[in-house]
């Protein structure tokens, strides 16, 4: 990874683009660990807290995932980029005051559909 440390770009924008660079190309594969916060900030002589900022975002972005107590590693891209959609849709839903009941019950009548098909 390429960081330049003398640049005016934020250096989290800098992680978070790295890896954005690396994921998109194959150069890191789904399930792949990165490196702790403290290994990459110790690595480029920087602040862990940059590197946890970064790492967020990746998550936000739908890159990678956190597995407590485990680490951080490269999401599979379309279910994570799909859970994403459907966790706002849902949120969009609660705010406009759809009941957690109603919503179950969409998601099972969906699934015994589905069900129905495969038999």
């Amino acid at each position: 990874m390429l960081l330049n440390l003398k640049s005016k770009a934020n250096i989290y924008e800098q992680i978070v683009f790295e890896y954005e660079k690396l994921i998109n190309i194959g150069a890191l594969e789904i399930g792949e660990r990165l490196p702790s916060c403290r290994a990459l900030a110790s690595e480029y002589g920087i602040n862990p807290n940059t590197v946890e900022k970064a790492y967020q975002e990746l998550i936000r972005l739908g890159y990678i995932k956190s597995l407590p107590k485990k680490g951080f590693f490269v999401a599979n891209r379309d279910l994570e980029s799909k859970l994403h959609y459907v966790r706002a849709e849902i949120s969009k839903l609660y705010s406009s005051g759809i009941e957690y009941e109603t919503l179950l019950g969409i998601i099972k009548e969906v699934y015994s559909k589905e069900d129905d098909i495969n038999d």
